[in-house]
């Protein structure tokens, strides 16, 4: 199996590289967006809204994730959203601070080697937790061929919160609106010995110290 690695998108190579990932995926395979024309802004590194996330297997381009921090939970009316019983957007706004997983995607090629998207998940989350936020939400595409519900949901533990049928990417398969408390995720895996929670985890442990004792110095 290739070598796996994941940087932030910051330079121009990366940008660049990034940007063919998303065009093979979500212009030519998928055809969800028309171009990928503004799907990164050239300057990155100013940018304290998003970050985005390039994997390579091998050193060749294969997945890239992005991050928007503090996204707006309503969506607008167009969108036809109707959440779970029991979820009340004003409470979810309490229980944390929330980062947005978007543009989540695996060339094709790569699709098989898992390695790549939790590479992905564990520097996102990183990242995230670095930061102080607490919660990932994301949308995932109910039934389209390579939707990641069921791995989100089963493996990783996101919970379903919603739905809406429509959204900025041009695909007519439901939205299913996800969510995840980090530090339930972490507590949950954290001495796991499976393999792939211990590729989720690899890292974390020490953000999270790190974070506990800025806390308690902080009271």
């Amino acid at each position: 199996m290739s070598v796996i690695s994941v940087s932030k998108v910051l330079s121009g190579k990366d940008r660049l590289d990034a940007i063919g990932v998303i065009e093979a995926v979500f212009v030519k395979e998928k055809q969800w967006i028309a171009s990928v024309h503004d799907q990164i802004p050239e300057k990155l590194d100013s940018n304290g809204e998003y970050s985005w996330f390039i994997a390579r297997a091998g050193g060749i381009p294969a997945g890239v994730m992005r991050l928007h921090y503090e996204p707006q939970i309503e969506l607008p009316e167009s969108c036809h959203v109707q959440l779970a019983p029991g979820i009340n957007l004003e409470n979810l706004r309490l229980e944390g601070r929330y980062v947005e997983i978007g543009r989540f995607m695996i060339l094709p090629e790569f699709r098989r080697q898992y390695l790549v998207a939790l590479r992905l998940m564990r520097a996102a989350t990183m990242e995230v937790v670095e930061r102080d936020y607490t919660h990932f939400i994301t949308d995932v595409f109910d039934g389209e061929e390579h939707s990641p519900l069921n791995f989100h949901t089963r493996v990783l533990g996101f919970e379903i919160i919603g739905s809406h049928l429509f959204g900025e990417l041009n695909c007519s398969s439901t939205r299913i609106i996800l969510t995840l408390d980090i530090l339930k995720l972490y507590n949950r895996v954290k001495d796991s010995r499976s393999r792939i929670y211990q590729e989720l985890t690899g890292g974390l442990r020490g953000v999270f110290e790190r974070n506990r004792a800025a806390f308690r110095a902080q009271t």
